[in-house]
């Protein structure tokens, strides 16, 4: 079935929204199927840097249609700075994009509910992005969220009401002076999303499937953030993984053909958690300036280290990963060795799997040294120590590589398949 799947690996940030915007002209639609404005799709158009949190990474060329699926949890005020942004850039969204009526909205007090929370835990703060993300998936499961078909019925203000003050009775602190500013921005953000086509995203891809159409899933975060796979409780709210394309666009799993996976050649994680590769030294430092490793979304320096092996063969078990893509290649020029970690010890103990709580249980990597390389777009695929490199990684998961990123740029993408 023609359904294929873009999938991050690690702890997010991988690239996953080049990989998409490289692979989207050969699909009829591009597809978001989890998360929200925590997400960062970084797109490189020549000079023009485009940041992409909810609108799906396809947007950007003329073939693919573009649908924020059910899963997707979306902030009408982020939504219409997106759309502004993009139509900035002369791109005309209105017949492009399409929003799924069974998303979940992200009230202003949502993100007040999580900023709150975050300040509570003190030493255990999560490291969430303060977007709301995880109070809006907790309406949701709690059975009283708004979703965005909510807003064409004429008790929908009423709804909005009883809601946001249901919110502001649970904070326990002095609620942001600026709420009115917020719920200004968010109700502008509902008048504009009312100027899109509001469908029923199952019953579009149900007909695209009918039609044999090409469909391309984009996910958000990585499989490290996944809600029950990922290292908890550092995590997102929602499911990274494969599982998370049928719940998130309303397909069965029938409909997957393939599963890519995307990792760096190395890793970064933003936010507290757990990080067994970290590289709290000269080479982290020297890594996070090399690939200018600072959140898409928050800004925030990114934790940097070593690729982890024992974490990419976990996450390409649990969504059945069929290729690998690897970015940020050439991120890596003028490292040598190259250190990748193929084994942890745990209480001494050694192991190749990935231990069930990584908080409570340190996991100390045990590393395979490789040759470094330097290398430009142009002779990536003839450099030998690199390729050298790809092969230890798809031998040692068990998954090729079909394609490197050597750069930022969006042709900067060499296929190996």
């Amino acid at each position: 079935m023609p359904v294929d799947v873009v999938l991050g690996l690690q702890w997010g940030d991988e690239g996953k929204g080049k990989i998409v915007d490289f692979l989207a002209p050969s699909y009829d639609i591009v597809a978001r199927f989890q998360g929200g404005p925590n997400a960062g799709h970084t797109i490189y158009m020549g000079d023009s840097k485009v940041v992409l949190h909810s609108i799906p990474s396809g947007v950007l060329h003329e073939r693919p249609i573009n649908l924020i699926g059910n899963g997707v949890v979306l902030d009408p005020a982020q939504f219409a700075m997106e759309v502004q942004q993009l139509e900035s850039l002369g791109i005309d969204l209105y017949g492009k994009l399409l929003i799924s009526e069974r998303a979940h909205l992200i009230l202003p007090t949502h993100r007040l509910l999580d900023a709150s929370s975050e300040s509570h835990m003190g030493e255990r703060r999560i490291g969430s992005t303060l977007r709301g993300i995880g109070p809006a998936y907790t309406d949701k499961a709690a059975r009283q969220g708004l979703r965005v078909g909510d807003i064409r019925f004429g008790d929908f203000v009423r709804r909005y009401e009883a809601l946001r003050d249901a919110h502001l009775r649970r904070l326990d602190q002095q609620v942001s002076l600026d709420l009115a500013q917020q719920e200004q921005q968010w109700w502008a953000g509902i008048e504009r999303m009312r100027a899109f086509r509001l469908v029923s995203g199952e019953q579009v891809l149900y007909e695209a499937l009918s039609q044999k159409q090409l469909i391309l899933a984009e996910g958000a975060q990585g499989t490290m953030l996944d809600i029950d796979f990922g290292t908890y409780p550092y995590v997102t709210s929602s499911n990274t993984t494969a599982g998370g394309v049928c719940t998130g666009l309303g397909i069965p799993p029938t409909a997957i053909r393939s599963v890519l996976g995307v990792i760096k050649a190395y890793c970064t994680r933003v936010g507290s958690g757990p990080f067994p590769t970290e590289l709290n030294d000269e080479t982290g430092e020297r890594l996070r300036q090399a690939g200018q490793e600072f959140g898409a979304t928050t800004g925030r320096p990114r934790r940097c280290g070593w690729l982890d092996l024992v974490a990419v063969r976990y996450a390409i078990r649990l969504s059945g990963v069929q290729q690998l893509i690897v970015t940020k290649a050439d991120v890596l020029n003028g490292f040598d060795p190259v250190q990748v970690a193929t084994a942890y010890l745990v209480n001494g103990q050694p192991t190749e799997q990935f231990p069930y709580d990584l908080v409570r249980q340190k996991a100390v990597p045990v590393y395979r040294p490789l040759r470094g390389w330097n290398l430009n777009h142009q002779a990536a695929s003839h450099c030998e120590t690199l390729q050298a490199f790809l092969d230890f990684v798809a031998q040692y998961t068990g998954v090729p590589v079909s394609h490197v990123s050597t750069g930022p740029q969006r042709e900067q993408v060499v296929c190996f398949a």
